[in-house]
């Protein structure tokens, strides 16, 4: 009996999870992985703590070698392959081979799609210039250090305000290089409310980080093909190099000749089995849509965590299970130096767009009881439905515990739970660790008061 073929596209963290779970699953099944760079399973989170050298060596943040798959799960996974073309008539993918620069078509019977996002780049003037950098693989981590290694820039400008752009601020400042940060938004980090994307903007001045808002990218200036400088609809900015920051876009163009469907922002539409609308094809991680719990509407996000947890359920159901995956509450946290920014749930912008009558407020509170040594500032914010009270959304920014607490409210989000349930719940409390009223609840007590 012939064996059945699982082609994978895309060797991180969803396509490896994927793959992992199907031969756990399916002993005999045949896998093989295309990944277009020379890594397999490694955390591309990692990489701003790399340059900062935080984490000394790449190859920590690698969890398993091409090697490992083979002789460990018998999983072919060939690196420096990528895949141009899926003719989903007749089940196979057109591959280039980087190591011999050669094409080939290859069967299968199933098909998991995880190729991830890509950094936006626009194709502006001098965009390919050298010292301009996109963050988005090992390859890209390797390239910045490098560059920082041989040319020692002074200057660094960085487009975009969102958490790679922050993140590798803190990254650049930590190697002793003068940051500026443009932003076509009103403030940094578009996925909290302006508000609270303030007090970010605030600590990063408080950092010595230069920051221009509401300025959009023109055009990159060049010297003997080197950037050095970035224009933008207000001024030129002088730069020894460019970390691109401006968001992440679903890697899918080549899957334009195939009948897979996507999304208004090319993202592979799924059901909540991973599955596209093509028989035996399904989709995970950062190229794949999913579902937001708050609205209830399809959403993109791109996060490590979800591309994990739909790899695992896209490869239980390839391998016969039937295991959903029932969405998310868009979660997710950065550090910049000492200070952690943290966000779950609805912003006001989408309250609004989705016609929900909402009321919010922001609490100043303490880390730890008033009077314990090295109690630090830490400011929530509070979105709930008005009438029901019912928690839409959370922001938090603090020195300290604001992921931990950030937790706690994604949790009250899945589980659709009211300020007053928040109130109610039994949180811990010591001095050194809370107040006795935990900050997220000061903050659902001031807003339950207007609903």
């Amino acid at each position: 009996m012939k064996k059945k073929k699982l082609v994978v596209i895309g060797g991180d963290a969803a396509g490896m999870s994927a793959a992992s779970k199907v031969r756990r699953e399916q002993p005999d099944f045949e896998i093989i992985v295309f990944e277009k760079s020379e890594y397999t399973s490694y955390s591309a989170c990692g990489i701003p703590y790399f340059i900062s050298g935080k984490v000394e060596n790449l190859e920590e943040l690698i969890v398993r070698s091409p090697e490992k798959f083979i002789e460990k799960y018998n999983i072919k996974a060939k690196t420096l392959h990528e895949v141009l073309e899926v003719d989903t008539d007749n089940n196979k993918v057109l591959v280039h081979n980087y190591n011999d620069k050669t094409q080939f078509w290859e069967s299968y019977d199933a098909l998991l799609i995880a190729t991830g996002g890509k950094a936006f780049c626009p194709e502006v003037k001098n965009h390919t210039a050298d010292g301009i950098f996109g963050i988005q693989t090992l390859n890209s981590g390797k390239k910045v250090d490098a560059f920082i290694t041989k040319h020692q820039p002074k200057k660094a400008v960085i487009v975009g305000g969102g958490y790679i752009g922050l993140e590798m601020a803190e990254a650049l400042i930590l190697k002793g290089i003068e940051v500026t940060i443009i932003d076509r938004a009103k403030e940094v980090m578009a996925t909290l409310d302006p508000d609270m994307g303030k007090k970010v903007h605030e600590v990063l001045v408080e950092l010595g980080v230069t920051i221009f808002n509401s300025e959009s990218l023109s055009y990159f200036e060049e010297k003997e093909g080197k950037v050095t400088a970035v224009v933008t609809d207000k001024k030129t900015i002088k730069a020894d190099m460019v970390i691109l920051g401006m968001g992440t876009a679903p890697n899918t163009s080549f899957l334009a000749k195939s009948k897979i469907k996507l999304s208004d922002r090319k993202a592979i539409k799924v059901n909540r089995y991973q599955q596209t609308n093509v028989k035996n094809v399904w989709a995970a991680g950062d190229c794949a849509e999913t579902k937001n719990l708050v609205s209830n509407k399809p959403f993109y996000i791109a996060l490590g965590t979800v591309a994990n947890k739909t790899g695992l359920v896209a490869g239980t159901n390839i391998a016969g299970g039937t295991l959903k995956f029932p969405g998310v509450v868009a979660t997710a946290v950065c550090k910049i130096c000492v200070y952690e920014i943290a966000r779950t749930g609805l912003l006001e912008s989408e309250c609004v767009a989705f016609k929900i009558d909402f009321v919010s407020t922001i609490i100043k509170s303490k880390t730890r009881a008033h009077y314990y040594p090295e109690a630090k500032d830490i400011f929530v914010k509070l979105i709930a439905e008005k009438g029901t009270g019912k928690l839409l959304g959370g922001q938090i920014i603090g020195e300290e515990d604001a992921a931990k607490r950030i937790d706690v409210l994604a949790t009250a989000l899945t589980s659709k739970l009211t300020l007053q349930n928040i109130i109610d719940l039994d949180l811990s409390y010591a001095p050194p660790v809370s107040p006795v009223w935990d900050p997220v609840q000061t903050a659902a007590r001031k807003l339950i008061n207007r609903i």
